[in-house]
Parts: C-alpha cells; structure tokens; sequence
C-alpha cells in the first residue's frame, strides 16, 4: 500500500515539530547561523555570568535540535526509499554534527574547575536547571579529553554513526528474501514484518521456511555483515579504551549511572533458571502433539487466539481497558494520544520497518508502528504507548534538563503496559483454552524479551570482550559462537537449523551496543511492579506514576527502587522465576 492511500486518521501529525518540510529548512537554517555564537563563549566560562549564559543558549539550542531532528528523522522513517526523506535526514546531520564541534569546547572547559568548585556551581541556586549536568561532570572527569581531543571526537559525529545506518538501509530497504512455501506447496512472499506473522503459523512446514529462509538471506551476505558489524565493534572498543573506561561495557553502564551488579544479576539469574525455558518447550511440545520441538515451534500458536484479527479502534479499546488500573489521568491522556494523532499505524512502501516511540520535550510523543491486525500489533501498540506515556509524564512534571530518561529504564513502562494486557485478557478469558493460548503467549514473550535478550547480551559481551583481548574474530567464529548460545538457551531437546547462525546478523540492537540486556531487566521489573499493582498492594500505583514523571532526577537503579523494584537485590529476580515457574504449574493443568 502506498502512504498517499492511507487515511489521514492513521498517520502521524508532525506539525507541532515543523508545519512542513520548507518549515525545517529554513528552522535549520536559522540554527546553523546561531550556532556560531558558541565561539564567542570559548576559553571564558570561569566567569559564572558567561558560564550561566552559554549553558542557558546551549539548552535552548539543544531543544529547537531535537524538534528538528524528530521531524528529520519520522520522514525518513515514512518511506526510506524517498529522496525528500533522505536530504531531510542529511541536512538535519549536518546541522548537528555543526553544533557537536562548535560545543566540544563547554564539558571540557568545565571539567577543568575544581572538585570544590563544581560541587559549589551544583548547589548554587542560580544554577538549578544545571545541577545534574554538574554532577556528570564530576563523575566523569577521569574521562573527559582535552578540549582540541573533544572537537576532533565531535567533528567524526556524522559518520561515526555509518555501520548502523549502512545495516539499515541494507536490511530494511535493499535486501529481498525469496518466496517461500507453505506444507501444501502454496507461496508467500517473506520480508522482515512478515516473519513474525509466519513464525506464529500453525503451519510446521511455513514456519521452517520462514527462519531457515530470513536468516539465509542475511547469510548470503555474512561477510560484508561481519565486517560492517566488527567495525562498529571496534569502534566501541576504541573510544571506551580512549575514555579510560575499563571496557565497552564498562563505559555502557557507567554512561548510564546504572549497575553492573544488575548486569551480573541478570545472567547469573538467567542461567540459574534456564530449565524454565526447557520446562515450557517441552510442555509446548506436548501440547502441539509433535513428536520432536524445533526453533520454529516456539511461537507456533496454542489455540486460536493469535489467529484473532483486531481493528485499530478495538486494539486501543484494550489499551485503554489493559490500563484503567493506573487511574483516569492516563486514560485522559490516552484519549489525547488518539484524537491528536501521535501514532503512524499502517504499514506502507519504503516504511521503515518494526516500531517505535520518539520525540521533543513538551511536544506531543510520536508512535510509528506496522499493524497489522493481529494480538502482535495490539502488544506492540500496548508497548509503545508504554514508551510515549513515560515521556509524556516525565516532560510534563521535569524541567528540560531533567526531562530525559536513559535507556535503562525506558523499557519499564512499555513492558508494564504489555503484562498489565496479559493480565486483563486473562482475567477475562471465556475458556480454559483461551486461557491457556494467553499464558504461551506470555511465555514466548518471556523467551524472546527475558531470555533471548540475555543471549544477545552474551555474545555483544564475548564479541566486545574478544577483540578488547586481542583475539581476531571472524565470520565464522561468529557464528560458531551465536548457534552455541542457541543451543544452550533453547536446550539440547530443541532441534535447531543451521541458518539460526547467521541470526546476530540482522539484530539492528547490536548496533547499539548493550542495549539488549535492557529489554530483559525492563520485563522483569515490569513483571515485579505488575505484581505489586494487581495485588492492590498500598500505594504500588502511586509509585510508578511517580516512577513515570521522575525522568532523570535520580540514577535509574534508584528510579526503580522507588518504584519498589530494587534489581541490585539478587532476590528480586528469584521472586519473578518463581512466579513465573507458578504460571507453568498452570499452564501444565490446564
């Protein structure tokens, strides 16, 4: 389908980011030119009048860039194929790449202040807005570089970013996969929205095609995947290494003020508890009447509730219904979501594929997503207004420069809202049948965002760690290690396909190193917060309102802490694998 065939009601209203593309043009315009009074700030912030004005100018500058780049970037993201998208998207890199270099000279200029003198400018009330800037600052002087070194660092910004973009446009816009067949010889055209559909089929014969098919179409292409991938690899390595951080992990979860408790709690808990995932194959196997349990058996469909077909309006309907529980205010705000347009339903041509949630400080959050129809494209909707609901209400309550929140925690209101679904569709299920579909449905979630997520957290972690030990990798050693993960994750019952190898390789995350493991602790505090709300434990709801509109005021181990999740707690992740082991004992009765 084309994008000019779907109803306006399903796109996006961009307009409060710019009226139209000549809007950008001549915003961007405006900014290249008022970049340049940076300059006259350089080797002057000692004086605390200059300091307060540079840091005020720069704030402002930063906020009219991220509305600039949002529009950028959602038409871009329309049809990737379109030229109008892609000068749009490059004017707005020059832009930024422009106002990276001309403000490369601040951190390291105040980096250069004394301990005492930051912590005074971080309790000085004239400097309010700035007292966590203030506070990174002091965190991170042992990895700030001379002011000429940050420039030069800033300077590469535009095509540092290039092994992620090369992936995407060559997986989402130019690769192309063949036709595949079903188990009466009927073809379907494959591409990367519908593998999720087919893996879902109750057809064996489709869904194996469909995995051995996607992940040997990447594998066509594994050496030029291997090199692009290990450069940004590499790229990793180095500038951790430059930065005086230990390793790339190292630097990923300082940058973030997370744990690296977490991190180990995370894996040690996994593959403590790994014989859940083999307990729900082998219950899956039976309830499937097979004879063996494959890779691609692992979302076949219990029942017929994935085989259900849902409007958009009756998708929100359950968005609006899953979530009642967190009060009227967000059902209101909800409303708004849908009557202002934030959200880019349908799929179309050249539309970048997946979904998303973005957006500006104060500006209405914008969802893109592929729907479709199907419980998949309620989930994803359930999921991404998680997203846009946890920036709404931080920007509401934060001032800008505490608005944002990192990537940690971003993934906690998306899955609350997803498990607070799974929950309210059970509560309402008609049949034991149903019943039982919703709860392997929670169960393939579990797998692909608790457990696989964790896979992919290992191998990021083994690539990082062999290069940093100056061990050469290859493609092979690549895939050699992926498909060992596999078989240790899904266990030695489940029968793989060799193409399962290749799978690292159309992982767009990997491009955004230790990112992965994020998804997994972001289910597992949702699962912990859920619990706490359904059980209308004593001001659980309050908590994580209060959790939504926090932004970045505190470390986001401490945000969820508040929230009542304490994920440095080794026990916390015990009380979540034994609550799901009690949802297998149900799921093994009925």
């Amino acid at each position: 389908m084309k994008r000019s065939q779907i109803p306006e009601k399903y796109k996006w209203n961009l307009k409060e980011y710019c009226s139209n593309d000549k809007d950008f043009y001549t915003r961007t315009a405006l900014l290249e030119d008022k970049v340049k009074k940076f300059k006259e700030f350089e080797g002057k912030l000692d004086d605390e009048n200059l300091l307060f004005q540079v840091l005020n100018f720069d704030s402002e500058v930063s906020y009219e860039l991220d509305i600039l780049g949002n529009y950028a970037m959602r038409r871009l993201d329309e049809n990737l194929a379109s030229s109008e998208g892609q000068e749009l998207e490059s004017e707005f890199s020059k832009v930024a790449t422009i106002y990276s270099v001309a403000t490369s000279f601040i951190v390291p200029e105040i980096s250069g202040f004394s301990d005492e003198k930051l912590k005074k400018l971080q309790n000085n009330e004239k400097f309010f807005r700035f007292k966590l800037f203030f506070k990174d600052i002091i965190k991170s002087k042992p990895h700030i570089l001379k002011q000429n070194e940050e420039k030069m660092l800033s300077g590469m910004s535009e095509f540092l970013g290039g092994f992620s973009d090369c992936f995407a446009a060559f997986s989402d816009a130019d690769l192309k996969f063949e036709d595949i067949c079903d188990s009466k010889g009927k073809k379907y055209k494959l591409n990367q929205e519908l593998y999720g559909k087919y893996m879902r089929s109750d057809d064996r014969v489709l869904r194996k095609n469909a995995i051995t098919f996607l992940n040997g179409g990447f594998g066509k292409f594994i050496n030029l995947l291997t090199k692009n991938y290990l450069s940004n690899v590499k790229e990793d390595c180095y500038f951790a290494k430059l930065r005086n951080y230990s390793s790339a992990l190292d630097q990923a979860i300082e940058t973030e003020d997370a744990s690296k408790n977490v991190y180990q709690n995370l894996i040690t808990s996994i593959r403590k508890n790994i014989q859940i995932m083999y307990r729900f194959a082998n219950l899956k196997k039976g309830k499937l009447k097979l004879d063996d349990f494959a890779i691609y058996d692992q979302s076949a469909p219990v029942g017929k509730l994935l085989s259900k077909k849902y409007s958009f309006d009756e998708a929100f309907k359950l968005l609006k219904n899953s979530t009642k529980v967190l009060g009227e205010k967000y059902g209101q705000i909800l409303d708004l979501a849908k009557k202002e347009r934030w959200i880019d339903v349908m799929p179309s041509e050249g539309k970048t594929s997946g979904a998303y949630s973005a957006g500006a400080y104060r500006k209405p959050p914008v969802v893109l997503l592929n729907f479709v129809g199907d419980l998949r494209s309620v989930e994803t909707l359930v999921h991404e207004m998680g997203h846009s609901m946890h920036s709404y209400f931080s920007s509401q309550k934060q001032i800008y420069e505490e608005a944002g929140y990192v990537i940690f925690v971003a993934e906690v209101a998306s899955t609350v809202n997803e498990t607070l679904l799974t929950f309210y569709l059970l509560e309402n299920s008609k049949s034991k049948n149903e019943k039982l579909a919703l709860i392997d449905n929670l169960f393939v979630n579990i797998r692909s965002t608790i457990f696989r997520q964790t896979m992919f957290a290992e191998f990021e972690e083994w690539v990082h760690s062999q290069h940093e030990n100056g061990v050469p990798l290859s493609k092979d050693k690549l895939c050699k290690k992926y498909f060992d993960l596999n078989k240790y994750y899904f266990g030695s019952k489940t029968k793989l396909v060799k193409e399962i190898q290749y799978e690292w390789a159309r992982i767009p995350h990997f491009y955004r190193s230790f990112y992965v493991y994020k998804y997994a602790t972001g289910l597992i505090s949702a699962l912990n917060i859920v619990q706490r709300i359904l059980a209308k434990e004593e001001g659980a709801v309050e908590r994580y309102l209060n959790f939504l509109s926090a932004g970045g005021t505190k470390p986001p181990v401490e945000l969820l802490k508040d929230a009542g999740c304490d994920l440095e707690d080794p026990k916390t992740f015990d009380d979540v694998f034994e609550f799901l082991n009690t949802l297998l004992d149900e799921y093994e009765k009925l």
